[in-house]
């Protein structure tokens, strides 16, 4: 059944509040904002998530925090004074964020991407919340809804920062990129350290590859012509293509 927002009232427009860069359709223009999105959305009353939509469009959450475990910020609704609203999420253990370090260190390609403000999909798991059990929403509102409007509103404008800067993740998990780097650092082996120079690592044989002389991809009338520039016979320009060709092979 429809949830009945009238008893509520109209919500107050305000000047100056964040209004989210979507205009239409569906938030969360990375995959890791989307999937941030959606976690709520499956949760949620439909008509709650619209209002919510309306509210981040309209420019109604006055200010964002983002901090270890929780999102936080104030709302402008249908009162004099705007409701505080948050969502928390489980921060990392010890002992997750020890086997995200192990992990991550396994791959650098891994820590590459968080480096550049990316979420690798194999983290997609680890990182992001996907189930009712790690998300949770609070607002000051007299609205009984899991998560109400207000709460709604903040987890989009939220999903835009989250877009923005994959970090705002590992912020809300309660990771610390730094540290993050710091701890695939120190998994080094003591063999490692000894071996600065990697004097004893072993690396695979170099591929083989197909020799292909350069004078190949050369026109070779003009190749002969500039040899024949300095008076040369026509002897002497084949026998220097070919001294040419014979150098490459020897490369």
């Amino acid at each position: 059944m429809m949830a009945d927002f009238s008893q509520y009232g109209k919500r107050r427009k305000v000047k100056g509040g964040i209004e989210s860069q979507n205009k239409r359709g569906a938030f969360g223009q990375t995959w890791w904002g989307r999937h941030f999105v959606t976690a709520m959305e499956d949760l949620a009353d439909p008509g709650r998530i619209a209002r919510g939509r309306t509210y981040a469009r309209g420019g109604q959450v006055l200010n964002l925090g983002v901090e270890r475990g929780q999102i936080y910020g104030e709302v402008q609704g249908s009162q004099l004074e705007p409701f505080s609203a948050s969502v928390t999420v489980d921060p990392l253990t010890d002992g997750q964020i020890a086997a995200l370090i192990e992990r991550v260190s396994s791959n650098p390609g891994m820590l590459a991407e968080l480096a550049s403000n990316a979420i690798p999909q194999a983290l997609a798991s680890v990182l992001l919340p996907h189930d009712k059990g790690q998300l949770d929403f609070d607002c000051t509102c007299p609205d009984d809804g899991w998560p109400c409007k207000h709460a709604a509103a903040l987890m989009y404008i939220a999903a835009e920062h989250i877009d923005a800067s994959a970090a705002t993740i590992l912020t809300l998990r309660g990771v610390d990129l730094d540290q993050l780097i710091e701890g695939v650092g120190d998994t080094e082996t003591e063999f490692d350290r000894r071996d600065w120079f990697a004097d004893k690592a072993s690396f695979p044989a170099l591929p083989k590859v197909a020799f292909s002389a350069a004078v190949d991809d050369l026109d070779p009338l003009i190749l002969r012509k500039v040899f024949r520039a300095d008076g040369s016979e026509e002897h002497e320009v084949s026998r220097a293509v070919a001294d040419l060709k014979a150098f490459y092979e020897r490369l």
